[in-house]
């Protein structure tokens, strides 16, 4: 990093000495319990007391912010910044709203590679400690892995929930979430929005799907509480979300409102395990989600605005006492209902902490400035939640060194040993569904030559793709003769017939199918394939269930993601490099008759 440790540290020694008072405890986990937690909740308190109003009101929102650097993004990110939010970098938007915390994404452009990443925190440090009374910011992000990622390669990406709920491995659970979380923090992200604790008992689920560690309540609730102590050993601030439980919905919350029609009874049984589990693995922050469920709210609202859900089940009911994070403010859900000035007021008013990337700031920001002057919220009320975020800060580690390191990042990042750590853990998770004949493994003596064909969709996570062409280099590093044809999620009749007229001079077909549907073209293209008479193997890359479309197919097997590490290990797979030991975390149904189970859970062939 251009900006040296030492440097940052003396531009905000003063700044840092007002709240080094209070140190990275572990009596600080949010219980609020203990003689050192009473001491560290005083001078916590002090540093509340000292707050004006807007201060106060700034560190409850968690913001977008576009640019790879706090002082001098590119223009077109200047640009951005000035339309959405009235600032030019984020150095301006913390001096304006003095918000408590940033998330970074991929669009905005935060998060290119390590170095920048890190030089990016320490410069959003560095401009929050410069402020009067300044305090460090909470950074995070969505690392979810598999599917959901901001930060790509070099760093290490580790296979998603739905393929760690086919591994079953809690060991390979928690290790992913340390690895991930050592890499995060030496990058100065310190809350991650994972892992994932919706209980996915919906094939048609469009929102969380492979994002789920699985079907099983009681599965799912052990690999969740396994990742939560793997990212808070590593000093992260692991999320469970989305609360009450995203699992079972046909609608998607970034676009529409779901309702979740789960009798509490259901509720209690299928979505309350996992948080139930991250509560008792001492779970940092829990994020809400925008659905409706009238079971247990016959409001009508949100859960995100829903007092019974956040007070008095999350709160009172499972005794959670720690951050309560927002889904996106920005997400339609949450809107449907509510003007984008009432929907943060009311979110406070039902219990949450954090107020996580509303549309407009300012709208949001000035809101709740003006709920609290009008006397619709306490001050109080705000320095309940700032306490909570405070002793978050403080756990962690923030309000005694927010700064990190370039030897850090490369000590740490994307390193040999996580790296292997990754694809060994990716081995795991493939499953094998179909095998008829013992297809497989092919032999690249009785099958040299493979053509590679299939849906290529946008590459997840920062990682290489497209698909076909990482499977295909991945037969090539085992000695195949592999060749490339991308055939897309919706192959038209003359791409298939080019596929067809491909299969003629090779030994056998690796076809990727990507979420195929009864009337996707991606089944005529298999069954043609098939009609070729040549060996066809199908690797579901995205949801399981594609198995149930392709009646005809003698080998069939399930990745459960398109990321590199997904792809390559099932390819070792495919070749035998290593035998199929995944098995499904989630039933798959028949397609002809969706009340009857093809494959159950746990469904998984050996070699």
């Amino acid at each position: 990093m251009h900006t040296s440790r030492r440097t940052l540290l003396a531009a905000t020694a003063g700044a840092a000495a007002a709240v080094a008072g209070v140190g990275a405890t572990p009596a600080l986990a949010g219980t609020g319990s203990g003689t050192a937690s009473k001491r560290d909740d005083k001078r916590l308190r002090a540093l509340i007391s000292r707050m004006t109003l807007e201060e106060k009101v700034g560190q409850l929102f968690v913001m977008r912010v576009y640019g790879h650097s706090a002082t001098a993004p590119d223009q077109a990110d200047i640009d951005a910044n000035l339309a959405e939010i009235g600032v030019r970098t984020a150095a301006e938007l913390i001096a304006k709203y003095r918000v408590g915390g940033i998330i970074y994404f991929g669009w905005a452009h935060n998060t290119r590679e390590p170095h920048q990443i890190a030089e990016l925190s320490n410069g959003i440090q560095k401009a929050s400690l410069a402020q009067p009374r300044g305090l460090p910011v909470l950074i995070s992000t969505d690392q979810e892995h598999g599917i959901v990622a901001r930060v790509g390669i070099p760093a290490t990406l580790f296979p998603g929930a739905m393929a760690l709920g086919a591994g079953g491995s809690r060991t390979d659970a928690r290790t992913a979430g340390r690895i991930g979380g050592d890499e995060l923090r030496a990058m100065g992200i310190l809350q991650d929005y994972a892992p994932v604790a919706d209980v996915n008992v919906n094939p048609a689920n469009p929102v969380i799907g492979v994002r789920s560690f699985g079907a099983d309540p009681e599965a799912v609730a052990g690999l969740v509480a396994a990742q939560v102590k793997g990212y808070q050993s590593a000093g992260v601030a692991a999320t469970s979300k989305h609360f009450p439980g995203h699992g079972d919905t046909e609608t998607d919350s970034h676009y529409g409102f779901p309702v979740i029609e789960h009798t509490e009874a259901q509720w209690a049984e299928l979505d309350a395990p996992p948080f139930r589990a991250a509560i008792a693995a001492g779970i940092d922050s829990i994020m809400t989600a925008h659905i409706m469920v009238p079971a247990l709210d016959p409001a009508g609202d949100p859960a995100t605005l829903s007092r019974p859900i956040l007070t008095g089940i999350l709160r009172e009911r499972l005794g959670y006492d720690g951050v309560v994070v927002t889904d996106s403010l920005g997400m339609e859900g949450v809107r449907t209902k509510y003007g984008d000035d009432r929907v943060p007021v009311l979110a406070l008013k039902a219990g949450v902490d954090q107020l996580l990337n509303p549309p407009k700031l300012d709208i949001a920001w000035n809101a709740v400035l003006q709920a609290v002057r009008g006397g619709e919220l306490t001050e109080a009320r705000l320095d309940e939640s700032i306490l909570r975020v405070l002793r978050l800060k403080a756990k962690l580690g923030l309000l005694k060194d927010p700064y990190v390191t370039a030897r850090g990042v490369d000590r740490t990042v994307g390193i040999a040993s996580h790296l292997k750590s990754a694809d060994r853990i990716a081995e795991r998770t493939t499953t094998l569904l179909v095998n008829s004949g013992g297809l497989l493994p092919l032999s690249r003596r009785t099958h040299p030559k493979v053509l590679v064909v299939g849906a290529d969709p946008a590459s997840p996570s920062g990682t290489t793709g497209p698909p076909t062409t990482v499977l295909a280099n991945a037969l090539t590093e085992l000695g195949f003769t592999a060749t490339v044809l991308s055939t897309g999620t919706a192959p038209s009749a003359a791409t298939v017939a080019k596929a067809v007229a491909a299969a003629q001079d090779v030994d056998a077909v690796l076809v990727g199918t990507y979420n195929v549907t009864a009337s996707s073209s991606q089944r005529t293209l298999v069954d043609q394939l098939l009609a070729t008479g040549r060996p066809v193997v199908a690797l579901a890359i995205r949801n399981p269930y594609d198995v149930a479309q392709l009646p005809g197919v003698k080998a069939c097997l399930a990745s459960y993601s398109w990321t590199d590490v997904e792809l390559r290990a099932a390819v070792r797979v495919v070749a035998g490099r290593v035998g199929p030991t995944g098995r499904l975390p989630v039933p798959v149904q028949r397609a002809d008759d969706p009340t009857r189970v093809l494959y159950p859970v746990g469904h998984g062939l050996r070699y």
